[in-house]
């Protein structure tokens, strides 16, 4: 586990100290770019500790409970003036056992699509919650390629992704499309996912996070010979593998919570911050898969979205 200890002067909110548990590990890019939001924002607010649970590289749960632990601990010891905390794992394995109704207040981000099973609001808790584009991703998948009458779900064998697929099963079901979904552990099992896909008339690639012995050389290689489905994803660091995506924003995140830590500091209760969705996202196009498959945009998509490279 890491902790990184950022000394900011502090201008508008004298000697406060901050800090920020993130649920997984620096060199993951949706951590690292809620992190550089987080960051950001808070500059020139309150010193700033960071503690990484790397938790998606973890899998052992008591390992993962551990490393909550081990935050608590150093909350604990730095009793800090807020507490910014990032993705599923910190609120399930830290806030909710060991926070509910403290007096340390904190903010979370990066929840995946509901509070519900955490028990949200607390007095003590508020924060963003994380929802992927689906809708419009199944409009413009059909206005490349016609009616989408099935589609086929790949993702990481992970909690997230399990809570994506069940809402991108739940979609579907609202539009007539059938989905098949597959979880996979492993590097071999993403590209068997990949090849048994191409009968369908949408991929949808979730987060490869959490995937076992990942290469993206070997995984690009594998998927040309039979790239002919069109591909679409959510999460900007899956755009290699992907046609477009609709990808939502990470410092989004970072920086809704910093500038709410920030409100906290000045006084305003947690209580008194409405939970909310995130709202930002990028339209993205990967013209050189887009190439492989022969598939050719609307000029309206064009025109919107910008190019992967």
């Amino acid at each position: 586990m890491l902790v990184v200890v950022f000394l900011f002067a502090t201008t508008s909110v004298e000697a406060a100290r901050c800090v920020y548990i993130s649920s997984y590990h620096q060199g993951y890019e949706w951590s690292d770019g809620v992190e550089r939001g987080l960051l950001r924002t808070l500059d020139g607010h309150c010193e700033i500790t960071t503690f990484n649970m790397d938790s998606k590289r973890v899998k052992n749960e008591a390992l993962i409970k551990r490393a909550a632990l081990d935050a608590k601990k150093l909350i604990d010891e730095l009793q800090p003036d807020v507490v910014i905390a990032s993705d599923d794992n910190a609120s399930k394995y830290l806030i909710v056992p060991y926070y509910k109704d403290a007096e340390i207040p904190f903010v979370f981000c990066g929840i995946n699509w509901t509070v519900e099973q955490y028990g949200y609001p607390f007095t003590n808790v508020t924060g963003m919650i994380e929802v992927a584009a689906i809708d419009p991703m199944f409009d413009k998948a059909a206005s490349i390629s016609g009616k989408i009458r099935q589609a086929y779900y790949i993702g990481a064998d992970t909690l997230t992704e399990s809570k994506n697929l069940n809402r991108f099963e739940a979609a579907a079901r609202k539009n007539n499309i059938k989905l098949t979904g597959r979880l996979v552990r492993n590097m071999h099992g993403w590209i068997n996912a990949y090849k048994d896909a191409q009968q369908a008339d949408l991929i949808i690639l979730g987060s490869n996070a959490g995937t076992l012995n990942w290469d993206s050389e070997q995984i690009l290689e594998n998927m040309r010979p039979h790239t002919r489905t069109l591909t679409a994803t959510n999460h900007g660091w899956m755009m290699p593998y992907a046609m477009f995506g609709m990808t939502k924003v990470p410092e989004e995140q970072g920086e809704w919570a910093g500038k709410v830590a920030i409100e906290i500091l000045k006084g305003t209760k947690p209580s008194d911050i409405p939970i909310i969705p995130n709202r930002n996202f990028n339209l993205i196009v990967n013209n050189t898969l887009l190439d492989y498959a022969q598939i050719k945009l609307p000029e309206f998509i064009k025109l919107k979205a910008q190019p992967y490279y």
